[in-house]
């Protein structure tokens, strides 16, 4: 896995939301409430991470990406986020999701067991003539998602394995 990495981004909170995700959504942009519903009150870790793979990406949407297919399943596992970057790669995206650093980091939790997992996943997804996008190559990248009482903070691995 690159080592290289660094935080991307620190999004931190608007201040007039310190109240409920639900009563300020009108108000504020769906990327705050997502990074209000990671910061808020106690979830699963189910919930966690669904609501880090929203989090992400609606991050990506915002650097220019286009969201292609969430949560996708195959019998090889599945694929949190596939998809077409500004360049026109098509991106199958690992999202790990923490509160903290006790388990590691969420960038090792990508093992090279899950990494095979991932690569048969994906060459499923892309056999599927229903998927077919004009693109430009492939790659695996990894988003971990730190979530901090400020708000997340993203770290993209790009290529990462």
């Amino acid at each position: 896995m690159n080592t290289a990495t660094h935080i991307i981004s620190a999004h931190v909170l608007p201040k007039s939301s310190a109240s409920s995700a639900s009563s300020a959504t009108p108000l504020i942009a769906p990327i705050d409430a997502a990074a209000l519903d990671l910061v808020r009150g106690r979830l699963t870790p189910r919930q966690l991470g669904r609501a880090g793979e929203r989090y992400a990406a609606l991050w990506l949407e915002e650097q220019g990406w286009r969201i292609l297919d969430r949560n996708w399943r195959s019998r090889y596992g599945e694929l949190d986020l596939i998809a077409l970057d500004p360049r026109g790669e098509i991106v199958f995206v690992e999202v790990k999701t923490r509160r903290s650093s006790m388990q590691g980091s969420p960038q090792e939790a990508v093992d090279r067991r899950k990494q095979s997992a991932l690569r048969r996943a994906a060459m499923e997804w892309l056999l599927d003539d229903a998927h077919y996008v004009p693109h430009q190559g492939t790659r695996f990248d990894v988003i971990a998602v730190r979530v901090a009482s400020s708000g997340p903070q993203t770290t993209h691995i790009p290529g990462a394995f």
